[in-house]
């Protein structure tokens, strides 16, 4: 079986993003088991990703971005790619990145999109570059499976157009959050492609090692997105709220960034935050970039507790029934946040504003100590740790052979095979 797979994959600039990363580490490993003998992965670092996961890769088709957004541009760029895969010369120069895909999708038996959460208007190109390999797909006659999505929640009229006609030429679409399935229900894309799955990740961590000799730890992710709060304020609310889960749990604080630089010393990324809240606390802190995603999934998994503002930290947690505390800063990150926790059992989601001490959101006279509601609200899930982990294990030994189906489906459609049950785990 010789697939296509894309995913925000690629180490730009020393900086590796960890979730990214996850999803597609996942559906690689998940695949391989049932009958990928060969994968292009569509890569922002093709020679890196090639590297580090064994694989050939190419660059991604490429659309603009940031300031430089057209979407009228992309627009055009979208059809002259869909005309040359169609047969048409002459639309694309000869070292135009758009030919290695096209090959790569003629040359293989499917093509899939990894989990990810970037449908969303946020972030146009992703839709762009995926709405036009799914369009690829179909002309070459090739399946297209898009898997473990956030739909949204923000999408232009024009956006929705690409996501639904992109969802609506798959063989089946999965969605990690009920939010996001509505919402496709909504779109138009039927009902019979869609699944209700897990995110990808989830189960990296059944490949992680166990220090059995680690204190018990905290671990904490912070992301620098703060939503135009002010980041003084929030280091001092979350110094304070860290102190305090500190000395009243007894754990040590351990910074885990998912987003940062993988040279040693180098302060980019989550580390940043991570930096500003340590100054600020009264207890000692210690901080780690993990090299890889079953690195990171396995530091999560083996915390006595997470708190985490980013999605990938929540999602390795719960998995293996680790109370989990998610802080949410925007729609976006409710949706992601709620839903991970809740497909494994907990909904302990607190808002910015709620950490930062104010009402409503406001910040109370700039004080940026952590309020009250926050701060209960970890003792609770503190106190029930014990009912947590219990609940989540045995809910996660439903989702995991849920996901193991899913995979089946995915191999099956893709025109691999069901793999046989010989790697059930106990978390």
């Amino acid at each position: 079986m010789r697939l296509v797979l894309i995913g925000d994959v690629g180490v730009v600039d020393d900086m590796i993003h960890i979730g990214d990363e996850a999803m597609f580490d996942e559906a690689l490993h998940q695949l391989r088991q049932r009958g990928a003998t060969a994968v292009t992965a569509i890569s922002a670092n093709p020679a890196e990703t090639s590297s580090r996961y064994g694989v050939d890769a190419v660059a991604r088709i490429g659309f603009s971005a940031g300031a430089s957004l057209d979407r009228a541009a992309d627009g055009e760029r979208m059809r002259r790619v869909l005309d040359t895969a169609r047969g048409q010369g002459g639309l694309l120069a000869p070292g135009d990145p758009a030919h290695a895909v096209i090959e790569a999708v003629r040359a293989s038996d499917g093509v899939l999109v990894c989990g990810g959460g970037n449908m969303a208007s946020t972030w146009p190109l992703h839709i762009f570059e995926r709405a036009t390999l799914g369009a690829v797909a179909e002309a070459l006659g090739r399946p297209l499976v898009v898997s473990g999505q956030t739909i949204g929640p923000e999408l232009t009229a024009a956006d929705a157009s690409l996501v639904a006609s992109l969802l609506s030429s798959t063989a089946v679409t999965g969605l990690r959050e009920p939010s996001s399935y509505g919402l496709c229900r909504e779109l138009g894309v039927p009902e019979r492609l869609l699944r209700a799955t897990v995110d990808d990740a989830s189960f990296v961590g059944d490949r992680a090692s166990v220090d059995s000799a680690a204190a018990p730890y905290c671990a904490v992710t912070f992301s620098t997105h703060l939503n135009g709060a002010s980041r003084d304020l929030f280091a001092d609310a979350a110094a304070r709220l860290l102190d305090e889960v500190a000395l009243s749990t007894g754990l040590a604080i351990v910074f885990v960034a998912h987003f940062g630089s993988l040279l040693a010393d180098e302060v980019r990324g989550d580390s940043v935050l991570h930096e500003a809240v340590a100054e600020r606390m009264r207890v000692p802190s210690s901080a780690v970039v993990p090299p890889d995603s079953v690195a990171a999934a396995g530091l999560a998994r083996q915390a006595s507790l997470v708190v985490t503002s980013r999605y990938h930290p929540a999602v390795f947690a719960v998995s293996g029934g680790v109370p989990t505390i998610g802080i949410a800063v925007d729609d976006y990150t409710t949706v992601k946040l709620t839903g991970a926790l809740g497909n494994l059992g907990q909904d302990a989601v607190l808002q910015l504003g709620e950490v930062l001490g104010g009402a409503g959101g406001a910040v109370l006279d700039g004080a940026g100590g952590a309020s009250r509601v926050a701060a209960d609200r970890v003792a609770a899930v503190w106190a029930d740790r014990a009912g947590i982990r219990s609940r989540g294990l045995a809910r996660a030994e439903v989702a995991r052979a849920s996901s193991a189906a899913w995979w089946d489906e995915l191999a099956a459609l893709l025109g691999g095979v069901t793999k046989q049950p010989d790697v059930g785990r106990t978390a």
